[in-house]
Order: C-alpha cells, then sequence, then structure tokens
C-alpha cells in the first residue's frame, strides 16, 4: 500500500478544519454535528475520523491553532520592551484584527459560551486562556522595570487585569461596535496614572 505524505496529511487536516469552521460559523457550534462538518468537508465518514475522533477534538485543534498564533505575536510584544500603552496598543491591534470580518472572535464567543456547559471544552478553554495570558506577565514586569508600575506590583495580579482587558475590549466592539481603539486607550491610560 503506498505511503500517504506528510503534506497529503497536513492538508487533509486542515481541510477538515476549515470546513468546521464554516460550518460554525455559519451554523452555530451547539447546532453542528460530525454529519455536517464531514458533508461540509466533502470527505468520507473514515476520512474525517482518521483525524479527529469527535467534535471537540476539532475545537480543541481550531482553539490550539488561533491561540497559537496569538502567543506568538504576543510573545513577540512582551519581549519587544515597550511602555505599556504601547503594548496595549499594540495588543488592541491584534484584537481588532480577530474581531473584524474573518477573524476569529466570533467563533471564540461561541467555544466560550459551551465552555460554560461543556466541561470539556470548558477544559479546551482554560487551556487556551491561561497560555494567553503568559505574555501579559512579561509585559506587566517590563511596565515594573520601566517604573510605570510600582516596584511592589505583583506582575501576576496586573498580568490577570490587563489580559481581561482584552475580551471586554473584544466584546464591546463586537457586540456594540464600541469603543474604538483609542477611546479604549484612553481609558487604560487613565486607569494607570497615577
Amino acid at each position: 500500500m503506498p505511503r500517504v505524505s506528510e503534506d497529503h496529511l497536513t492538508a487533509r487536516r486542515e481541510q477538515i478544519l476549515a470546513a468546521a469552521r464554516s460550518c460554525f460559523l455559519r451554523n452555530g457550534l451547539h447546532n453542528t454535528s460530525m454529519q455536517d462538518l464531514i458533508r461540509e468537508a466533502g470527505l468520507s465518514v473514515g476520512a474525517v475520523y482518521r483525524y479527529f475522533k469527535s467534535k471537540n477534538e476539532i475545537i480543541n485543534a481550531i482553539s490550539q491553532s488561533v491561540a497559537g498564533g496569538l502567543v506568538i505575536e504576543l510573545e513577540q510584544l512582551a519581549v519587544a520592551e515597550l511602555p505599556l500603552l504601547d503594548a496595549m496598543s499594540r495588543v488592541l491591534d491584534l484584537v481588532d484584527a480577530q474581531v473584524g470580518p474573518g477573524g476569529t472572535f466570533p467563533l471564540a464567543l461561541q467555544v466560550w459560551s459551551e465552555a460554560v456547559l461543556d466541561p470539556a471544552i470548558g477544559a479546551i478553554v482554560r487551556a487556551r486562556l491561561l497560555e494567553l495570558r503568559q505574555p501579559f506577565r512579561a509585559i506587566a514586569r517590563q511596565a515594573i522595570k520601566q517604573g510605570e508600575l510600582p516596584p511592589d506590583t505583583d506582575p501576576d495580579a496586573v498580568s490577570a487585569v490587563l489580559f481581561g482587558m482584552v475580551p471586554g475590549y473584544a466584546l464591546q466592539r463586537r457586540l456594540a461596535g464600541e469603543p474604538d481603539k483609542a477611546t479604549y486607550l484612553a481609558g487604560v491610560h487613565a486607569l494607570l496614572a497615577r
């Protein structure tokens, strides 16, 4: 039997994930069945189940891919040693790209809502959120080092708050269409002013 190339396997996996994203965005995460995903991918049942045993495995793969890409960008931003407001400005640029057309934030909202009801999806979301919060510790440490925050500031506490601002901004942008980035940053600046 001929061996299948690694490129072919990767392409099939990505085909399934793209079909899943389309189904989830069109029908909603909860209303999408494995049969819907299989039909959308245009593959056999066996081909899809070769890569993913369940819808939760697909959700996990999508969330790993999205979060992994964002973590890389956040880590690059964290080592840039920017002033805190500049760092947060760049973070909001990342958010705007995900909230806008073609972004992944609408799918993230669906996954978060399912996480409240499904412990398996809840575990996926928790892992991704903790992963995404890590770079904010480095941003907080840099702000302490630069004297933007008091020397006795707990970087873990600050990272939790800075990270918490991100979904807050994204939710408002997606659901209310505002505030814009400049307004949000002005609010962050006002809160940080001593």
